[in-house]
């Protein structure tokens, strides 16, 4: 008695896996299907319980499964080309995710194993066999599994020659646009791949420039944000978004360059437009939860990780929120999680930056070095330059610090935050503070409403006793920054030229903005001491008197 195998093909297309994965295993141990007698027989029931296997998520298993029907593919009589022939017909699906009965093919085969590999992550095995299949041989979802591969193991030029193919076949692999922009590729070199590209009638797809006039926008987008030129890429996608209101992917791209270069308050409000639009969205939001956590917004935090846990709690963003939520209370335990990202996906950003911070915080610069050289290695990003400029800084490296910062510039050559990046190491040292304020200065000529370089020169100032230049910089800032960091460093200014009351304007300012600020805490702490006589530095009453003089330096250099 045969076992049905058009049933275990149904129970693919409806989904019912378990289900054909439990009738394969009666079909492949068949005593009615002689192995030697009928090998294709024998190779078509092992493939469809390969499917079913591949469906469950069992890679391993699957992939000895279709070895097991190559095998028994290979030793298919060589004079039987015609049914040989019609077990390499290419006019089917290779997606483990497609089923056929009639035939198989040795090249299909050899994708799926190469695909469960590739969900194991084991890239060089999946590269052997994607490489025994000929490049003719190919199809679409073969090119862009190809490229993947080689792009992970670092061969980005046959990774280019890949993802170039993928865009020959079809302009509209979004994903194949934004690696090829990643690495290098030009906007115009990409859009020529478009009109190469034949439709079923044997013309070329952008005959009419019309038709695909916002697929080009998105192509010099993305180009834009690969080469750092951030504020070109957000006006094109704001273009955009004109033509596509309320276009969940590009609101999120769109936030994730904002946060990349700072804009926090513009990052958080299109974030919240797409958890508005669909609460469900995964992607990119612990780059949200990393914007929530320097707002303090602790309520906000809280709720976004558990919506992310509760969608999907193996995905790597909720590893890094998670690791984000736990700083404040356990750095240890936050590592861990960063470090889970990482191994969850090797290739996502916001991991490294999360565990190049929380190293950089528990004192380890050098693992926080090496952590913020494998995000750089991903992808130039303004946030990793900064965690590696001040982990190089942090072991009083400042030659390699100077060199990272000046990297930074070269890359981002338009970018006030990486000049500012390069007064930082000059400001670190005090024969540098001159070379510092040129740096700064030049920031704020190129972005005059960049606070960070603001706040940067009037420490400056501060430390060689101008704090009236330093005020008078600060003032200035105040109509367009709500920012609690601007209120606590003019706070300490007014404080240190003794005009007490406006430091406490200053400081109950900051944290009306901001209640959970630490810095406006004990600066109000110390300024109340200040205004009542009493020596803000001399011992609580009810302190031991053997309290160490240089654990108040270490506080007061913290406050300022």
């Amino acid at each position: 008695m045969e076992v049905p195998k058009d049933q275990i093909a149904a129970l693919l297309e409806n989904g019912l896996y378990s289900s054909a994965q439990t009738l394969g295993s009666f079909l492949v141990s068949s005593s009615s299907v002689n192995a030697e007698s009928s090998p294709h027989l024998k190779a078509e029931n092992l493939i469809l319980l390969g499917d079913a296997l591949f469906r469950e998520r069992e890679y391993c298993r699957a992939i000895h499964t279709y070895k097991q029907a190559l095998q028994y593919y290979k030793i298919i009589p060589k004079q039987n080309s015609t049914s040989r022939s019609s077990l390499s017909s290419s006019n089917r699906s290779s997606s483990p995710n497609s089923f056929n009965i009639s035939a198989i093919n040795e090249n299909e085969v050899k994708f799926k194993i190469a695909s469960c590999h590739f969900a194991l992550g084991e890239t060089k095995a999946a590269l052997v066999e994607m490489e025994g299949i000929p490049s003719k041989a190919r199809n679409l979802q073969m090119s862009l599994l190809m490229a993947k591969l080689y792009r992970n193991s670092k061969h980005n030029r046959s990774a280019v020659a890949c993802y170039r193919e993928c865009l020959r076949q079809c302009p509209y692999v979004i994903e194949a646009i934004t690696a090829l922009a990643e690495l290098g590729a030009t906007a115009k070199d990409i859009i020529s791949l478009f009109s190469q590209t034949p439709n079923r009638s044997g013309r070329a797809q952008f005959d009419h420039i019309d038709s695909g006039r916002w697929l080009q926008r998105y192509v010099e987008a993305q180009c834009c944000i690969a080469s750092n030129d951030y504020k070109g890429g957000l006006e094109l996608f704001a273009e955009l978004l004109q033509r596509f209101p309320n276009n969940i992917h590009i609101l999120l791209e769109m936030a994730k360059v904002e946060a990349i270069i700072g804009k926090n308050d513009e990052a958080i409000v299109n974030f919240e437009k797409v958890r508005a639009i669909d609460p469900y969205v995964m992607t990119y939001m612990d780059e949200y939860a990393m914007l929530l956590k320097m707002k303090s917004d602790y309520s906000k935090l809280n709720k976004l990780v558990h919506d992310l846990i509760s969608i999907d709690a193996t995905r790597p963003e909720v590893s890094v929120a998670l690791s984000v939520l736990w700083e404040r209370k356990d750095e240890g335990t936050a590592l861990s999680y960063a470090e889970k990202c990482t191994r969850i996906n090797e290739r996502h950003i916001p991991g490294y930056i999360m565990k190049g911070n929380l190293l950089l915080s528990m004192k380890q610069p050098a693992a926080a070095v090496h952590a913020f050289r494998g995000a750089l290695e991903l992808r130039a990003d303004l946030r990793s330059y900064q965690g590696l400029v001040h982990s190089y800084l942090a072991s009083s490296k400042v030659k390699e610090a100077l060199y990272a910062a000046r990297e930074a510039m070269k890359a981002m050559p338009q970018s006030a935050k990486a000049l500012k990046l390069v007064g930082d190491v000059h400001a670190s040292n005090s024969s540098g503070r001159e070379k510092a304020k040129k740096f700064y200065e030049s920031a704020l000529r190129l972005e005059p409403g960049y606070l960070g370089a603001a706040l940067a020169l009037a420490e400056l100032h501060v430390s060689e006793g101008r704090n009236e230049d330093a005020a008078s910089l600060l003032k200035r800032y105040l109509k367009d920054w709500a920012d609690d960091s601007l209120h606590v460093k003019l706070a300490q200014v007014f404080a240190a030229t003794n005009s007490l009351q406006e430091a406490l304007t200053h400081y109950q300012a900051a944290l009306r903005i901001n209640p959970q600020n630490e810095a406006a805490k004990k600066g109000l702490e110390r300024l109340e001491k200040q205004m009542k006589g009493v020596d803000p530095d001399a011992p609580e009453e009810d302190e031991e008197n053997e309290v160490d003089d240089a654990d108040g330096e270490v506080e007061e250099t913290e406050l300022l």
